[in-house]
């Protein structure tokens, strides 16, 4: 529809086309205090859990959930500026190195992600192709190139004189060779999940604003949860897919398991005119040997640089948002490198963002060990974006019972609580400067 009071033939308001799928919270004294299902979290995994388990559809026959009644509660709301499922946009690609299990994961989300976009008529994801940038001829990137063929995932392996022939705007020096997966791309992150809580609240869902923490127990099972105000939200089943939040809500298990870490993006400006860098004509790109990653200009945002290393230890709730100057020295030596023409271009937007990684990089969907009426999903470690569908689709054929092994085979084991090796690196060395932080 046009602005009010825009003249005939003016341009849709694109705010307007995407507002219905804009969650608006219930107010927690109007919404009901008991559910079948209560899920912390209205991030990615959340969202995706919740809308399954309400609206249905879930599972290799589209059979599973919408039996049961599904409350959703996050502190601050879909899609928040603390969330680690928020800023513009996150990279999807099926290379994993050598593991196929998250490569097909990824094309399963993938798809989900394709279908809801034409059904909500929401834009979700956007086809650019992505590029991994190889140090050596035996790499991850090899070992993703072999993966993928066998999964039949299309690639290209690109010699670097033709990596600088596609896209002008790239610098191949020291590149091995280029990986290019087609189908991959970006999604719109902060819009994806508000989309998804929006088509749960559609579904009969209740989605309230209320920080909450674990409450009363007994007989192995959790009874309800209380918020800020003291309120008490009961369940039968609960999950918490609190993200960098967990290892405060839960911090017996999740404390040794989950480590939130800053995590620096920058937005840079093209010069006028220049359009090598957009969405139309660049990929997205990952140079592990470099330390960063990207995605090409779009939506009249700036070029998307994300520094990879993994940052000093982060408070998710009260940590202050600002960019470090170092890590603006650091994103600008890459371009100079590896995009010289945006070497020195102005920056347009800066984010700190925040991984909340496992030791080993896989996720944690498990049953808590202290409550049988309890999940924890989380442990992103800084790749579970885009997996989000697929992630709140298993997360529910566990829910209903589904043993372990029963959707994807004995490699589901990587899920546990544990054991795992909880070895942190030196980097993480002020591990006690976090025991102090709130949880809100």
């Amino acid at each position: 529809m046009n602005r009010v009071g825009a003249g005939a033939g003016a341009r849709p308001d694109r705010r307007d086309a995407l507002r219905p799928s804009v969650p608006t919270p219930v107010a927690a004294a109007e919404a009901p205090g008991t559910a079948d299902l209560l899920v912390v979290g209205a991030g990615v995994m959340g969202a995706w859990t919740a809308f399954w388990a309400r609206a249905g559809g879930a599972g290799p026959e589209s059979d599973r959930g919408g039996d049961r009644s599904v409350t959703l509660l996050d502190a601050w709301g879909a899609g928040h500026l603390r969330a680690t499922s928020s800023d513009e946009h996150r990279i999807i690609r099926s290379a994993h190195g050598d593991d196929p299990f998250y490569a097909g994961w990824s094309r399963r989300a993938l798809a989900h992600w394709q279908h809801f976009e034409e059904e909500w008529q929401v834009p979700l994801f956007v086809r650019t192709g992505v590029l991994w940038f190889a140090a050596t001829e035996e790499s991850w990137e090899a070992d993703s190139e072999r993966t993928l063929a066998r999964l039949d995932i299309p690639t290209e392996r690109l010699a670097p004189d033709e990596i600088a022939r596609r896209w002008p705007g790239i610098d191949p020096a020291g590149v091995a060779f280029g990986l290019f997966e087609p189908a991959a791309g970006f999604l719109w992150a902060r819009r994806g999940v508000q989309a998804a809580v929006a088509a749960f609240q559609r579904a009969g869902g209740t989605y309230a604003l209320a920080g909450v923490r674990p409450g009363r127990e007994a007989g192995g099972r959790l009874l309800d949860v209380v918020d800020q105000e003291g309120r008490r939200w009961g369940a039968e089943t609960f999950v918490f897919a609190a993200g960098p939040w967990l290892p405060k809500l839960l911090p017996d298990v999740c404390g040794p398991l989950v480590t939130v870490t800053r995590q620096p993006v920058f937005y840079v400006g093209p010069a006028a005119g220049d359009a090598r860098f957009g969405a139309g004509a660049m990929p997205g790109w990952s140079d592990d040997a470099g330390g960063c990653y990207g995605i090409p200009a779009a939506d009249d945002r700036g070029f998307k640089i994300g520094i990879d290393r993994v940052g000093p230890r982060f408070d998710p709730s009260n940590g202050e948002r600002l960019p470090d100057p170092d890590d603006l020295r650091l994103a600008r030596a890459f371009l100079a490198r590896r995009f010289p023409d945006l070497a020195a271009r102005p920056v347009l937007e800066a984010r700190v963002c925040q991984y909340e990684s496992t030791p080993d990089s896989h996720f944690v969907i498990d049953r808590h060990p202290a409550w049988e009426n309890a999940w924890i999903v989380g442990g992103g470690s800084g790749h579970g974006f885009k997996h989000g569908p697929r992630i709140g689709e298993y997360v529910l054929g566990r829910i209903d019972g589904l043993a372990e092994g029963a959707q994807d085979g004995a490699a589901e084991a990587r899920f546990r609580v544990g054991p795992r090796d909880a070895r942190r690196g030196a980097h993480l060395a002020s591990d006690t400067m976090a025991e102090g932080w709130e949880l809100f």
